[in-house]
């Protein structure tokens, strides 16, 4: 990992002058959490209607491991039977991840959907930067206009590689160009942000959409208000 190991507090709402700031060029944005609520319980809930027994489910069959693969682009089509052949009695609930995955959306987060459009509209280079599978990932473009935004995105699925792992920031950066110390990176899961920070990126930690407005402001990146 390139850069200092050291842990990196990320404050979004620091004293530091806007003068005394990088200059940014170019605002990345993870997505899950950010921009889009995603969580397996919107599905789960549904179909497995106790909670006890949900959770289960959840921590030992449709593992968040089990799930990472397909962040690594591995395909419904090889893991769904593989899983079902371990766990036949949940055979339902497992090819639903698939047949049923964009119930797994809760929405979207529209404050930071708005500032999103704010900084599209003042023409600021935008690249989305994502753990996600590549199937899913074409089911969230055709659902959700605001991905189109983007200049670009690094989604794991489709590269091979995931979120920390210092390749997957160095493709980022060759792909689209960036020079780190001048790309703001917008994340909401800490070991993911404290890589980007190591490679030398701009930190900002997603609490909320009024937090990051905030920041955004601060820098000269958007105007007193969005939308």
């Amino acid at each position: 990992m390139n850069g200092s190991t050291t842990p990196v507090e990320f404050s979004t709402l620091s004293t530091v002058h806007r003068d005394q700031m990088p200059r940014i060029r170019t605002v990345v944005f993870d997505v899950g959490g950010v921009l889009i609520d995603w969580n397996p319980r919107y599905l789960y809930r549904k179909m497995i209607p106790e909670p006890a027994e949900m959770e289960r489910f959840l921590a030992d069959v449709c593992t968040p491991e089990w799930h990472a693969q397909h962040d690594l682009g591995v395909s419904y089509e090889d893991s769904i039977p593989q899983l079902i052949a371990v766990h036949p009695q949940w055979s339902v609930e497992i090819r639903a991840w698939d047949e049923r995955f964009v119930e797994m959306y809760g929405g979207v987060f529209e404050g930071t959907v708005d500032l999103l459009r704010e900084l599209h509209r003042r023409r600021v280079p935008l690249v989305a930067s994502t753990n996600w599978g590549a199937e899913s990932w074409a089911m969230a473009k055709d659902r959700y206009e605001f991905l189109g935004w983007f200049d670009g995105a690094i989604v794991s699925g489709e590269v091979g590689m995931a979120k920390p792992d210092p390749a997957f920031y160095e493709l980022l950066i060759d792909t689209f160009d960036l020079v780190p110390n001048q790309t703001l990176y917008v994340e909401d899961n800490h070991v993911n942000l404290q890589a980007a920070a190591d490679r030398g990126f701009v930190p900002h930690r997603f609490e909320s959409p009024a937090d990051l407005q905030i920041d955004l402001r601060r820098r000269g990146l958007i105007g007193r208000a969005a939308g």
